[in-house]
């Protein structure tokens, strides 16, 4: 009787097996921004977890909406960067959340990568950039540098962020470094959501 039981509990483990892995293996999130130079989605990345809340916290309650892309950095053929959200709107910032760096998340800036701006770490709020190119490898983590937090990617509408990396952009505006890196007209963000996705296959 009791090796007939032990032969059904086996039984039903195995059964069972395929299920438990299918609910161990989350969908991915992803949002999408729809601006006024096209759409881009972005999946966020699970080993960051912290620095992804927030910026679902953003999206969720609407913060996002009718912000704007409002800086591109262009670096010539290295790629460069594009940078919007809130910019300190007293009405959309949350507070800063705890800096999670690249040399613990293991995320990397290349290509696609979306990242929180930030003055000093722990100061990240509704801002963030996309990477055009590989070799912006100074915003990583280092032993003496805390580096940039990567969150995700962006899974479509890479010609929509090298679009907004080539707009026109004001010779004037701008403090310190970042004048002659401001966009003019900005690009606005008109609706940032969650995508809907179907399971991943077993």
């Amino acid at each position: 009787m009791i090796r007939r039981s032990l032969l059904v509990f086996f039984a039903l483990v195995l059964t069972a097996g395929p299920v438990l892995a299918q609910e161990a293996t989350p969908v991915p999130v992803r949002v999408m921004l729809d601006t006024s130079a096209g759409i881009i989605v972005i999946e966020l990345d699970p080993r960051a977890p912290i620095t992804v809340a927030n910026f679902l916290r953003y999206v969720d309650e609407d913060r996002l909406d009718g912000t704007s892309f409002y800086r591109a950095m262009n670096l010539g053929a290295v790629g460069g960067l594009i940078q919007g959200g809130a910019s300190g709107a007293s009405d959309r910032v949350l507070p800063g959340v705890v800096h999670e760096p690249t040399n613990q998340t293991g995320l990397r800036h290349v290509d696609g990568v979306i990242s929180m701006a930030r003055f000093e770490p722990g100061t990240a709020t509704g801002d963030f950039f996309i990477i055009v190119g590989d070799n912006l490898g100074s915003l990583d983590a280092s032993a003496s540098d805390p580096g940039f937090a990567a969150f995700g990617r962006v899974v479509e509408g890479m010609d929509v962020v090298r679009a907004i990396l080539t707009s026109p952009r004001s010779p004037t505006a701008g403090e310190g470094v970042m004048v002659g890196q401001m966009l003019e007209p900005k690009i606005e963000i008109r609706d940032a959501r969650r995508v809907e996705q179907s399971a991943p296959p077993l």
